[in-house]
């Protein structure tokens, strides 16, 4: 009987193995559902691998995809730092190129497509993402693009889909397609997300991402999905050259006296409880133990509640506003982002400066008419919460300025990369207001543990002054 594999809801059915053969080949169970031998569909590239090399014949069922001539209409001549990606990833056809936001790495995931002429389709995070990479994906291609997401369902040889649609449609869509191509990949390790690589037979993988580092640690299983780290190249080594030069200013902030009054109150109720309860946020379920430990008692309760206002008050004070004004000011006739940690933070902005504010409650069309009235000088400046975190296009931002955040390093480098699309003559700076004293500086501190802040200091304005100089 010869040996068969078989796709079936994203996974592989094997048929007629012999025990000699099985020893050969892992990550393969008796399913006694099926009464058959049964693997994840993203085993199929080392299995027919190994079928090859013991020279053990078998019908291929499970592929329904050959390959595919994308020829380019338009000719890419890639910076050198995209021609070493290229020609790593090649090598194995599997892994993750690290570059940084604005050094073009849709420009080679286009390469790399017409490259291994498969059937491909592109994961992005968002409904914004993936309509810019259609966009792009229809300048250089003859083919036609297909999207999978926001209520399309148009599957074409080359896709582009939401992680979230893809995820849907893996268990039947997931042998119809060669090469995976996932970006801002460091989301795929995600507790849903791993399931649209697990379940798809795709021999071909490419992961892009500026920041594959995960504060949960689970970097190492994206590259279990993806393929190993193979290229990477940081903001500080493109910085002035593919990149805009940058700075980074940190201003620490003096909160109102009756702000500090209440946080300082606040925050010795929650301190004096975690001191009480021996939570210990250096260990790693800290959080978790926290958060249990504040739901059995009224006085955890409170505690709690000293917790979430100490911490609001520290990143939303509003002197930080009075700075913001200045900085405002200082910057007249710039492209501005501000970025928050919450909406809440970002409408109040928006209302006391008369300025919009995109949030992920912002609807389409009036997201689309912001981002437009902002690369066109009408809108310069745009307040955020996170929607502006990851992807969307904003080239003529050159000024950034963080409200405030979380200790996140990737949320940080992602928002310094937003101002960082090269144009002539243009000089990228980042402000990060911090209240001091306060255990916002300790957040502050945490992000600021990446090689992209080495070496920034303060940037003088065309009259020779810099922020702190006129403060």
């Amino acid at each position: 009987m010869n040996l068969s594999l078989h796709f079936d809801k994203g996974t592989l059915l094997l048929y007629g193995a012999e025990e000699e053969q099985l020893a050969l080949l892992e990550a393969v169970d008796w399913d006694e559902r099926t009464q058959c031998y049964r693997a994840p569909a993203a085993e199929y590239r080392r299995l027919v691998t190994t079928l090859r090399e013991q020279k053990i014949s078998f019908q291929d069922h499970a592929r329904k995809f050959s390959a595919e001539s994308f020829s380019l209409k338009k000719k890419i001549t890639p910076r050198s730092f995209q021609q070493e990606a290229a020609d790593t990833w090649m090598t194995e056809q599997r892994g993750v190129v690290a570059l940084p936001t604005g050094a073009g790495k849709t420009i080679l995931a286009v390469m790399l497509i017409a490259k291994t002429g498969r059937p491909t389709l592109i994961h992005v995070p968002t409904i914004d993402l993936m309509r810019q990479w259609k966009e792009v994906l229809s300048e250089y291609f003859d083919s036609p693009i297909g999207m999978l997401g926001g209520g399309i369902n148009d599957i074409q040889p080359i896709t582009v889909a939401t992680y979230d649609s893809a995820l849907i449609h893996v268990p039947h869509k997931g042998n119809q397609f060669g090469l995976l191509v996932f970006d801002e990949c460091h989301h795929l390790p995600g507790e849903q997300y791993q399931f649209t690589a697990l379940g798809s037979i795709a021999p071909f993988r490419l992961g892009l991402t500026a920041t594959p580092e995960r504060a949960d640690g689970k970097e190492s299983h994206l590259y279990e999905l993806c393929g190993p780290l193979c290229y990477e190249v940081h903001i500080d080594e493109l910085s002035g050259r593919t990149l805009a030069p940058y700075l980074v200013e940190t201003i620490e902030v003096e909160m109102h006296a009756d702000e500090r009054e209440q946080y300082e109150t606040a925050r010795e109720t929650y301190t004096k409880f975690l001191r009480k309860a021996r939570v210990n946020f250096q260990h790693p379920n800290g959080w978790s133990i926290f958060l249990r430990r504040t739901s059995e008692s009224p006085e955890g309760r409170e505690a709690f509640k000293a917790y979430l206002l100490q911490k609001k008050l520290s990143q939303a004070s509003g002197a930080k506003e009075e700075i913001l004004w200045k900085l405002i000011q200082l910057h007249r006739g710039d492209r501005m982002l501000v970025f928050t940690q919450d909406n809440e933070m970002a409408y109040r902005i928006g209302r006391t400066f008369m300025l919009p504010v995109l949030t992920h409650h912002t609807k389409l069309p009036e997201r689309e008419a912001f981002l437009k009235a902002f690369r066109s000088g009408e809108y310069p400046i745009l307040v955020t919460s996170k929607v502006l975190n990851e992807g969307v296009d904003v080239p003529d931002a050159n000024v950034g300025v963080i409200v405030s955040g979380s200790g996140s390093i990737r949320e940080h480098v992602q928002r310094l990369g937003r101002i960082l699309r090269a144009r002539p003559g243009k000089q990228a700076m980042l402000y990060e207001l911090v209240s001091g004293d306060t255990g916002e500086y300790f957040t502050n501190q945490r992000r600021r543990k990446h090689r992209a802040y080495e070496g920034t200091s303060v940037l003088p304005n065309q009259s020779g002054q810099n922020y702190s100089q006129i403060n």
